[in-house]
């Protein structure tokens, strides 16, 4: 099926609960600690996974200082590709440690790997699940190999247009890859709410088939939210113990306490979607004596014309349903009534 997905044994997709994917990115800052602890975090807050890098600066990029390996504005102005990567990068010798810590804790821990020896070490980890980021989503050659180890992958598409996702979709599944999930994306660093269009979301679930999420990086949870009302089945988020920590992402992430948050707000908003049901909710039955009907508010006598004087459409709903006031007047009373008597048919006649 092209609406489910399922990673270590939770079903994603098709009437499930939208799934969290805490992004640990570089906010351990060099510190593995802090890595553990930003998982605990995410285990804590409701999250259901937490999502690693695998790379390493010469396996992403070389260390060059032509101007095309030099940053020019945002967050990381004036630093090249290598030393960003060098300062972000998670150690490969850590990989086993968090992986082991998280298994530890029961949350799912899974990475997005930069080229084919990350992959080659998450195979050895036995990772659950595979995050094409969205730089690379025009990676063919990567998506593919991904995509052969036969685990479930999701293709970030920020930057990416109809054409692209296309072509990385096919080369995923012409690896062999049966679980396939795509998040609509910005990339940029911190995003604009007004740039993400979740209308695109929509349209990618419908032109794809595929279970489709977000991934974002505004700086709240607003837009997250939204797109779980319009169908988002993941939400990937950046987390961070300390927005003010100083390191590459952790000014646009969220705090444990937002995480807890949005766990909290999304399945909220997914649970709000519900079905389509135009029967009353059972919230509903209780009130329902307190709608409108028909009563006789003055005093009457059998024979006496039915007017808009002696019968009124008011609250509560024990007498004839208002829809009937312009077949009663004119009509007679068939007895004498005492005003506060809830109209009946029997009460009238012609």
């Amino acid at each position: 099926m092209n609406n489910q997905i399922s990673i270590d044994g939770r079903v994603i997709g098709g009437g499930h609960a939208p799934y969290i994917i805490a992004e640990l990115s570089a906010n351990h800052n060099g510190n593995i600690q802090t890595a553990f602890d930003i998982i605990a975090a995410a285990k804590k807050a409701g999250a259901d996974a937490v999502k690693m890098q695998t790379y390493r600066p010469d396996t992403i990029t070389i260390d060059c200082d032509h101007s095309d390996f030099q940053i020019e504005g945002g967050l990381w102005h004036g630093q090249s590709l290598y030393q960003l990567y060098e300062w972000a990068h998670t150690p490969w010798d850590w990989h086993k440690p968090l992986f082991d810590y998280a298994r530890q804790l029961g949350i799912t821990l899974f990475s997005s790997p930069f080229d084919s020896t990350a992959v080659d070490l998450l195979e050895d980890l036995n990772a659950p699940a595979y995050k094409i980021a969205s730089f690379e989503a025009i990676d063919l050659p990567l998506i593919k190999y991904a995509g052969a180890t036969g685990k479930p992958l999701i293709i970030s598409t920020g930057m990416a247009n109809a054409e692209e996702i296309a072509e990385a979709i096919d080369a995923a599944r012409s690896a062999g890859c049966k679980e396939l999930a795509i998040l609509h994306c910005v990339s940029a660093y911190p995003a604009a709410a007004e740039d993400y269009n979740l209308a695109t979301l929509v349209d990618m679930k419908d032109r794809f088939d595929l279970v489709t999420g977000l991934s974002d990086h505004t700086l709240s949870n607003i837009t997250a939210i939204a797109a779980t009302s319009l169908g988002a089945s993941i939400i990937e988020k950046h987390v961070t113990l300390d927005r003010t920590g100083g390191g590459p992402d952790d000014s646009f992430s969220l705090e444990p306490n937002e995480l807890e948050q949005l766990c909290r707000d999304s399945k909220l908003a997914w649970s709000a979607l519900g079905k389509v049901n135009y029967a009353r909710s059972a919230a509903e039955q209780a009130n329902v004596k307190f709608r409108r009907s028909l009563y006789v508010v003055k005093p009457v006598k059998a024979g006496e014309l039915v007017t808009l004087d002696n019968v009124k459409s008011i609250r509560p709903g024990f007498g004839l349903a208002p829809k009937h006031l312009e077949t009663v007047i004119g009509t007679r009373f068939s007895q004498d009534l005492t005003a506060g008597t809830a109209l009946k048919m029997e009460h009238v006649h012609s």
